[in-house]
């Protein structure tokens, strides 16, 4: 057969070239300063490419790092449609994503650092915890599809270049009120990942108060049946079972977050003072309460029976919880005489010990006898969180004019109270965890935590109005300290909207971060 003419096999060979050519998939280029991290990284180095995730995109991991890449591909593949599985390798890896654990001091128990080029991303750590908060990171990387349930149409690219991120402060975390409405597994879980994608680490559960008894003591069954029946407004209440807490715990320990159960006392005690009248100092078995006054209500401190029951509940609790503290309430117990509050505060702090805990308390117990393993939480009084630095103890800043998330965020806000405050998302963002109580350092905090208390808080839409967009800015006073600037960072909260809309989050739109200024910023940047 003739060969075909020379100019005839050229022409061939370069459309062949050209096909090749054009269906390689470029870099998009992308600046990695720009994306809107929530909370800010540490040092972020652009390098002006991009990373693209694509169905043949391999996922290496070790025996150390094979949860984190089954916690990666699970947060992957259901909007990619990809089915990317971690795949066990020990040999130097060129391309893909790449997770490991290294030695490296500076990054603690929980930094990361992130390096991204044309054809590898590898998140390294010194832990797993390391790697669950990069993780987190790479999934803000990604457009805000990528929160769907169901496939959608990519491109899955990440920014190029280095992001190393440290947290500033050892403890981040949120308060969940469930005693004064209960709420199901599932919202606590919705709330575990809503903390979880911001990179806190702790989320502390009311679990008693006047108003309901929500966890299950085996030992004294009738504080879940009778104290745990109702709620706030006359609701049926409810309770978690032991098996439940443990599932809560579990889910909450895959995104390495810590649970703190809280049993209020003395005050703060009407449910189990109903449910068991041997409680009471007359005898006699209290009602059961659904309205929202405080301070009514107090545990005999005189009787022994008190400490025997006070001591079943903390050793079945702290067989369930794994986390090294205890919180013991210890606020606004108006009716407890102070004589008595003392020695009944060192006597439980006693009892948390006993079984292998560490004790919370209110900033109310920092009257007791504290030590260097007590916590303090300042909710109300500087001064007695000073008190407690003085005694050796840590302290978590939670004032409630800067951090309660029940505050209304103005007079028109549906939920919520304002006793404390009415807090927009500015003045929740606007305050130094150093500074705010004189006489109480960095030294001496142990961290920042945002409660949202729940008089008026009934189901998921409603928590999720009052916590957003105030919770990612509790997240970055913990993680970058007082590193801040407002008008930068409302220009990145600005630009969640696409993400929280994206998982289907029902949140208070701010004119102070979505007002035309910001707007107006958000043309420029795009």
């Amino acid at each position: 057969m003739k060969a075909a003419p020379f100019s005839l096999r050229l022409l061939t060979l370069l459309s062949i070239c050209l096909v090749i050519l054009f269906s390689c998939d470029k870099p998009t280029p992308k600046d990695l300063n720009a994306e809107p991290l929530i909370p800010k990284p540490t040092a972020v180095i652009a390098t002006g490419s991009s990373f693209g995730i694509k169905s043949s995109t391999g996922l290496y991991v070790s025996n150390e790092t094979r949860a984190a890449g089954e916690f990666l591909a699970g947060m992957l593949n259901p909007a990619t449609g990809f089915n990317l599985k971690p795949e066990l390798t020990d040999a130097k890896v060129s391309r893909g994503i790449l997770l490991s654990i290294i030695s490296d001091s500076e990054l603690g128990d929980e930094g990361y650092e992130l390096n991204i080029d044309e054809k590898l991303l590898e998140l390294s750590a010194q832990t797993e915890a390391g790697l669950i908060r990069g993780i987190q990171t790479i999934r803000q990387l990604l457009p805000p599809e990528i929160e769907s349930d169901t496939q959608v149409e990519g491109p899955w690219e990440i920014a190029s270049g280095t992001i190393t991120d440290i947290p500033e402060f050892a403890y981040r975390g949120a308060m969940l009120d469930v005693a004064r409405h209960f709420f199901s597994v599932s919202d606590v879980k919705q709330f575990i990942d809503y903390l979880a994608f911001f990179k806190m680490n702790a989320l502390h559960l009311h679990l008693t108060d006047d108003q309901g008894w929500r966890i299950e003591i085996k030992s004294w069954p009738k504080l879940t049946t009778h104290g745990g029946s109702t709620q706030v407004g006359g609701g049926e209440g409810g309770f978690y079972t032991q098996e439940e807490y443990k599932e809560i715990v579990r889910y909450a320990a895959e995104r390495h977050i810590m649970i703190i159960p809280e049993i209020d006392m003395p005050g703060h005690t009407n449910a189990a003072l109903a449910s068991y009248a041997e409680l009471n100092c007359e005898g006699n078995a209290r009602e059961l309460y659904t309205g929202t006054k405080v301070g009514f209500s107090t545990f005999c401190t005189h009787k022994e029976i008190t400490y025997t029951f006070i001591d079943d509940v903390i050793r079945e609790l702290s067989a369930m919880t794994p986390g090294p503290y205890i919180h013991i309430g210890g606020d606004e117990s108006h009716v407890t005489s102070l004589e008595d509050y003392i020695p009944f505060v060192n006597r439980v702090k006693g009892i948390v010990t006993a079984h292998g805990k560490s004790m919370i308390g209110w900033d109310e117990v920092a009257q007791a006898d504290l030590d260097e393993q007590s916590v303090v939480q300042l909710w109300n009084s500087p001064d007695f969180a000073r008190m407690a630095v003085s005694k050796g103890s840590k302290v978590i800043m939670s004032p409630a004019k800067r951090a309660y998330l029940d505050m209304q965020y103005d007079s028109t806000t549906q939920w919520g109270l304002h006793w404390a405050a009415y807090i927009e998302v500015d003045d929740g963002y606007n305050w130094d965890p150093e500074l705010f109580a004189k006489g109480v350092d960095k030294e001496s905090i142990l961290g920042v935590e945002s409660p949202l208390w729940s008089e008026t808080v009934t189901n998921m839409d409603e928590i999720e109005y009052m916590i957003f967009p105030r919770l990612p800015g509790y997240s970055e006073i913990g993680c970058s300290g007082n590193d801040r600037n407002w008008e930068e960072y409302k220009t990145r909260l600005a630009r969640l909207d696409a993400r929280l809309e994206a998982m289907e989050i029902n949140y208070y739109r701010s004119a102070r971060v979505w007002g035309e200024d910001t707007r107006m910023q958000l043309v420029d940047n795009k």
